[in-house]
C-alpha cells in the first residue's frame, strides 16, 4: 500500500433487503453477520473501518461489540449513497483519498483482495477498482443474479484490466473464459463524489446495475483478477450453503 494513500473502509448496511430482510444481525457461527464483516475487513491492511447504518438495530450492535458505526438515512437507493453520506460525516475536512466499500453481505473475504484494489491506484487514470473472479466449469454463467464483466486485460500481466462493459447476459459473445464481478469497489475520494451526483443512465437503467453509470460518464473502472470469490449472501438459501461449505476454522 503506498505511503501517500490514506484509505478508509465503509461497509454499507441495512436491515430491509429485498431478498433477506434483517440479514445483517442474523446469527452465524453466534454473532451477527455484520460483525463477521468488521473481523474479516480487520484482517486488511487498512485501520480506518466503519459501519454505515441504515437502522438503529444496527448501530446499536456494531458499536455493542466494540467497532465504529455511524447512522445514515434509511432511505438512501444505494449503498454508494450511503457511504458517501457516511464519509462526509467521519471525514469532514477530506483527508481520506481512497474510499473502500464492502458489501455487508460477506462474512469472509481474504484480506489480500484489499491489497490488490489499492496496488491499482498507481495508475493515476484509474477512478475505481473492482476484483473479477472466472468462472469455473461446471458454474452458471447465464444466471442474471452473476453479473459479468467485460475486461481488457493489460497485456503485461493479464491481472489487471479495464472493464468496458457489466451485463447480466452473458457476455462477451464467444468468449473462452467468462469473469463474474465481485461487489466490493475502492474509489478515489473524487470519483465517488461525482458518481454519485450523477443522474441514473440508461444502461444502468437498462441492466439495473449502477456501475453502468460510471462507464457512461467516462470513468476509468478497473478490475483486478482474483482467484476466488468471497461468498455474498443475498438470501436464506445463500446463508445455508454458507453454514455447509465455510472454510474450516476461518470463521471461530
Amino acid at each position: 500500500m503506498s505511503k501517500k494513500m490514506n484509505p478508509l473502509i465503509l461497509i454499507p448496511s441495512r436491515m430491509k433487503a429485498k431478498r433477506f430482510p434483517g440479514k445483517p444481525l442474523v446469527t452465524l457461527f453466534g454473532k451477527p453477520m455484520i460483525l463477521h464483516v468488521l473481523e474479516s475487513a480487520h484482517k486488511t491492511p487498512v485501520s480506518d473501518i466503519w459501519v454505515a447504518a441504515g437502522d438503529v438495530e444496527i448501530d446499536d450492535a456494531v458499536q455493542k461489540a466494540g467497532f465504529l458505526s455511524i447512522l445514515t438515512n434509511p432511505d438512501h437507493p444505494s449503498g454508494s449513497d450511503r457511504i458517501w453520506e457516511a464519509l462526509s460525516k467521519i471525514d469532514p475536512q477530506a483527508e481520506k483519498d481512497i474510499i473502500i466499500n464492502i458489501q455487508g453481505d460477506l462474512p469472509q473475504f481474504d484480506g489480500k483482495i484489499i491489497d490488490a484494489l489499492l496496488h491499482a491506484f498507481k495508475d493515476p487514470h484509474v477512478d475505481m477498482v473492482t476484483p473479477v473472479v472466472a468462472f469455473e466449469a461446471g458454474e452458471d454463467v447465464s444466471s442474471p443474479d452473476r453479473v459479468k464483466a467485460v475486461v481488457t486485460w493489460d497485456t503485461d500481466s493479464e491481472e489487471t484490466g479495464r472493464i468496458l462493459y457489466f451485463s447480466r447476459s452473458v457476455v462477451p459473445f464467444g468468449a473462452s473464459t467468462f469473469y463474474h464481478h465481485v461487489g466490493i469497489y475502492a474509489y478515489r475520494r473524487a470519483a465517488l463524489e461525482k458518481f454519485i451526483n450523477l443522474p441514473e443512465s440508461p444502461l444502468e437503467k437498462a441492466e439495473s446495475l449502477e456501475q453502468l453509470r460510471a462507464i457512461e460518464a467516462g470513468m476509468h473502472i478497473q478490475a483486478v483478477k482474483i482467484d476466488v470469490a468471497p461468498l455474498s449472501i443475498d438470501t436464506a438459501q445463500d446463508l445455508e450453503n454458507f453454514v455447509n461449505h465455510r472454510t474450516p476454522n476461518l470463521m471461530a
